[in-house]
């Protein structure tokens, strides 16, 4: 059979994140180790059961069985700005400042196509998700990283980047709350961001799908949407994936900018055939409903976010508590190496995956990512074999 060399762009793509941790894991579990995997952040709970049930009634109607709008049916998006509205305070035009995702992930990924020219400049916020820098090259756009480091609470250090690089770059990725480094993002940073972002046309394109999962009513995560001037130069991508446990739905929002959110309608319109509209009703249901469901969700992650920090620090091992988002940045123990080092050693040992920080980007080294995915009785063996090691 003939072998084809892959296009440039996949050829250039970095080592996949778990490809290496995968084959380790293999190896042990080969031993009969039970394997308690804390790496992947896949709510393991399930879709709320009001929801699961507008979903069985919407799929039986046929008007939902035909193509959907790539923009996403008007009530849809409707409820949407609703949500927006009622949780941030955020208004919204349904009609031209809301567009339906086939989850976030689909939205980022294709945004760069819309505006980024080949060798057009765009900053990214890492540690990060992938998907950013991806996107980004497969644009032809150049990326340049802007560290997030414990200093500077795993924020951007917006005064290190000099003038001749703002006027150059053509949008800027973030992420809060964050991925992997469960950093929140203020107000007074927004501003700042926005006043330099207006100042040179830079777009910002904020990713902020898990602000519903938080901690402290007094802390509660905000969207970039909530500050003065953000629809002049921002598109903010959300999602019900983890805010309703409902990952493999592949459901979410881009809203903002109207220019912004029409160009990555324009991409949506060549490469994709729309959201399920039965998908969009069990969606507005959830945004409708589901406040009570997602305050019970953060009950459990929140028991879980304790137990965990609770027997690390005890330990030694001096985690900052995360106000948001179901996972825990720490850094390395001394005297175990690097990040790879550290977690071959942890799942070789004891069968506990936890994920590498520097394969979330270079600044990540000497740290591992928890996720809190899995239930507080597996949880805790999964710190009691850490405790050991």
């Amino acid at each position: 059979m003939s072998q084809f060399p892959l296009a440039d762009r996949l050829a250039s793509l970095p080592p996949y994140l778990f490809a290496e941790i995968d084959r380790i894991k293999a190896q042990v579990a080969a031993r009969g180790v039970d394997i308690i995997s804390l790496g992947i952040g896949d709510p393991d709970l399930p879709t709320p059961e009001f929801i699961i049930e507008a979903m069985a009634q919407a799929i039986r109607k046929p008007a939902n069985h035909r193509y959907p709008s790539y923009e996403g049916m008007p009530a849809y998006r409707e409820a949407v700005a609703d949500w927006y509205k009622a949780r941030f305070g955020a208004s919204l035009d349904p009609k031209t400042e809301v567009v339906s995702l086939i989850g976030s992930k689909e939205g980022i990924a294709h945004f760069p196509l819309a505006f980024v020219n080949p060798g057009d400049l765009v900053l990214v916020c890492t540690p990060n998700y992938p998907v950013y820098n991806v996107a980004t090259g497969f644009a032809g756009g150049e990326v340049r990283y802007l560290p997030l480091t414990d200093e500077n609470d795993f924020l951007p250090d917006l005064d290190a980047v000099d003038e001749a690089t703002w006027k150059r770059a053509k949008m800027i990725f973030l992420n809060y709350p964050n991925n992997p480094t469960a950093a929140t993002a203020n107000k007074e940073f927004f501003a700042r961001l926005i006043a330099i972002a207006k100042a040179h046309d830079v777009i910002v394109v904020h990713d902020t799908a898990y602000t519903e999962i938080y901690y402290d009513e007094a802390k509660k995560p905000i969207s970039i949407l909530e500050v003065e001037g953000a629809k002049d130069v921002a598109i903010e991508f959300h999602s019900l994936s983890k805010t309703f446990n409902m990952t493999g739905w592949r459901v979410g929002m881009a809203v903002g900018n109207a220019s912004l959110v029409a160009g990555l309608g324009k991409i949506k319109e060549n490469v994709d055939s729309g959201l399920f509209q039965a998908v969009q009703e069990a969606g507005i249901a959830a945004m409708r409903h589901g406040d009570a469901a997602t305050a019970e969700l953060r009950t459990i992650y929140k028991q879980r976010r304790d137990t965990v920090i609770d027997a690390l620090h005890k330990i030694g091992i001096n985690c900052r508590v995360p106000d948001a988002t179901f996972y825990i940045w720490s850094p390395v123990p001394a005297g175990y190496g690097t990040s790879a080092e550290f977690v071959s050693r942890l799942l070789q040992e004891t069968g506990v995956v936890v994920t590498p920080g520097n394969g979330f980007g270079k600044p990540g080294e000497g740290y591992f990512r928890i996720s809190l995915t899995v239930g507080t009785e597996r949880l805790e063996e999964a710190v009691s074999r850490i405790s050991k090691l």
